[in-house]
């Protein structure tokens, strides 16, 4: 069965790299075009494993052959999950997640995303995450704020969170966040979960400590849960870097404020 919903353009801001923006435009072309022609079943079929070592789906390859195009038209860099790094010779890497929400996308269920941080010299500069179903753009430039603010809370007592789904060794650790917070949100798509942090929607999100995220997952929060007055750090206070090395990964945890982060963590922690 087919999904029949359209996939609207990304309502993009005019100011956004021109790279970025035409891999933003891309991927929501690309997976709406992938809807059009393949099943559900088609699309969350495992057609090969991404250069960080997971499986790939075929939404996932469809999707992400489009921004490589789009990559090569603006002759930058690419550090991505599937395709790992691709050297165009530029000084601007952007390090992107073309399908956040893989599972999620190809059921149909309306909550996945493209996700893309243009990285200069070792540093995030810029981000931009698109909802593909909604076209709802966060977009954001390191060191200056962004228009959309977080809630402000700062106790997890009553605090709206989403959460990583519970995994070996970190269900005791979930259930103390949730039987502190007020609301609790299973989204299954990190990089649309923290821009909810970041415009104010959610009071937090957080992986209590199954160091699931790639640095593509967290590199678009980097940048913007702090243009909105928020922090992203990891559980255990490991530096956030963007090596092409995918094998590393981590815990990311995105909050309001200071305040809110220590407590998650220290929740977690124990």
């Amino acid at each position: 069965m087919l999904i029949p919903w359209p996939v609207p353009q990304p309502q993009l801001p005019d100011d956004v790299h021109p790279a970025l923006a035409d891999a933003a435009r891309a991927a929501s072309a690309a997976y709406g075009a992938a809807r059009s022609l393949h099943t559900r079943l088609e699309l969350r079929e495992e057609v090969a494993d991404g250069a960080d070592g997971t499986p790939t789906m075929r939404v996932d390859r469809i999707v992400e052959d489009a921004v490589l195009e789009s990559i090569h038209r603006n002759r930058v860099n690419l550090l991505s999950e599937e395709a790992g790094f691709v050297d165009n010779g530029s000084s601007i890497t952007l390090v992107i997640d073309p399908v956040d929400g893989s599972a999620n996308a190809a059921f149909g269920v309306p909550l996945s995303c493209f996700a893309g941080a243009l990285v200069e010299d070792g540093t995030a500069k810029e981000a931009l995450t698109t909802w593909f179903d909604t076209g709802r753009a966060w977009h954001a430039r390191a060191g200056v704020p962004a228009f959309f603010r977080t809630t402000g809370r700062t106790s997890l007592d009553g605090a709206s969170v989403c959460l990583m789904r519970p995994k070996a060794g970190t269900q005791d650790a979930w259930l103390r966040i949730a039987n502190r917070a007020d609301r609790i949100r299973v989204l299954c798509t990190t990089c649309l979960e923290t821009m909810l942090v970041a415009e104010g929607t959610v009071d937090a999100f957080i992986d209590p400590g199954s160091d699931t995220h790639r640095i593509m997952d967290l590199a678009t929060a980097l940048v913007t849960v702090p243009a909105a007055g928020g922090v992203l750090v990891d559980l255990h206070g490991r530096p956030f870097t963007f090596e092409p090395d995918l094998t590393r990964r981590w815990s990311g945890v995105a909050a309001a404020t200071p305040q809110l982060a220590e407590e998650l963590i220290s929740t977690v922690l124990g």
